[in-house]
């Protein structure tokens, strides 16, 4: 049998050329479990992936793709049955086994989930990756105790796909949200998703010579990490928390114990990639429920495989805005 599939070549002279092809059942990995993609999406990691990233992805030829929706079309664990529906994030999927921008995928069983009742392979892939992250952000200052009525919380790197999702699910549960960008003239896109103020992120390099500022937010979620992740630390409220969960930014940042030991601030990490499966599900089960959001089928772009090479390169170059569904099937 024979499928489309991105794939992704380092040429002679060491630059990546990216073009879909022709594969077989034969040229996937080893697992248990072949799934029929019918949907998947795009993120920051598949752009590094695509662009040679050696950090994401060691080995080329490659597919990327760290999201996928589909079918399942045989199980050697017997864990699933043919037909049945599974979403697949996370752990090695589009990093060093070949990932979701292809029609199958052949994993361990252990990697994918059941898809919930109450949401489509198609919304699934519409938060993908970026909307789960989102989703174990909120739920972490929850779980520290954050409300709507402690103040307004920022949200850094608001435009991406981590952002957007983030924004949304904050605004459904009640919470006043700050947008933080670099792109002003997508304003009005975030006060849709439901942020009530929109900032110039560099704002922020204005707090980089002090050890505090005065309190502006009651919590945060960043995505970019560097020194816009202290940044908005310095400038919690008393009791305040933020959820960490990328790098688009840096990997490091300049800190002191200040915020900590004065304000009583809870900087709080969140990894969605080796997240135990069963909280995986947990989350997932609340992206259909109480986590459901209105209109989530409008809050994507839809492509197709054809045209996943140009918007790597966008999100590659900086110039995403929200989340990107790719239909397979």
């Amino acid at each position: 049998m024979n499928f489309k599939a991105l794939r992704v070549e380092e040429t002679a002279n060491g630059e990546f050329e990216k073009s879909i092809v022709e594969r077989t059942l034969n040229d996937l990995p080893e697992g248990e479990l072949v799934v029929r993609v019918h949907y998947s999406s795009l993120n920051f990691k598949d752009a590094l992936s695509a662009h040679g990233n050696r950090g994401v992805t060691r080995k080329f030829p490659h597919t990327p793709g760290i999201d996928a929706a589909g079918e399942v079309v045989e199980d050697a664990s017997g864990t699933y049955k043919a037909g049945d529906k599974v979403i697949i994030t996370g752990y090695d999927l589009g990093m060093n086994t070949d990932g979701g921008l292809a029609e199958y995928i052949r994993i361990p069983a252990s990697w994918a989930v059941a898809l919930p009742e109450g949401i489509s392979m198609r919304e699934s892939m519409i938060l993908g990756t970026a909307g789960l992250t989102a989703a174990l952000c909120v739920q972490k200052l929850l779980n520290a105790g954050a409300k709507p009525e402690d103040g307004d919380v920022i949200v850094t790197g608001s435009t991406g796909g981590v952002g957007t999702v983030a924004i949304a699910l904050l605004a459904k549960l009640g919470f006043k949200v700050t947008a933080a960008t670099g792109k002003l003239e997508a304003s009005q896109h975030l006060n849709d998703l439901g942020a009530n103020c929109v900032i110039e992120r560099d704002s922020l390099n204005e707090f980089s010579s002090k050890p505090m500022v005065k309190p502006q937010w009651a919590h945060g979620i960043d995505t970019l990490g560097g020194d816009y992740l202290f940044n908005v630390v310095k400038a919690l409220q008393y009791g305040g928390s933020v959820a960490a969960c990328g790098l688009a930014a840096a990997a490091d940042f300049k800190a002191n114990v200040f915020p900590f030991i004065l304000r009583n601030v809870n900087l709080l990490g969140v990894d969605s990639v080796e997240l135990p499966l069963a909280t995986k599900a947990d989350v997932w089960q609340k992206l259909a429920s109480d986590f459901k959001l209105d209109g989530l089928g409008s809050m994507a772009e839809e492509i197709s495989l054809e045209q996943v090479p140009q918007y790597l390169d966008r999100i590659f170059n900086g110039n995403a805005l929200g989340r990107y569904l790719v239909k397979l099937n």
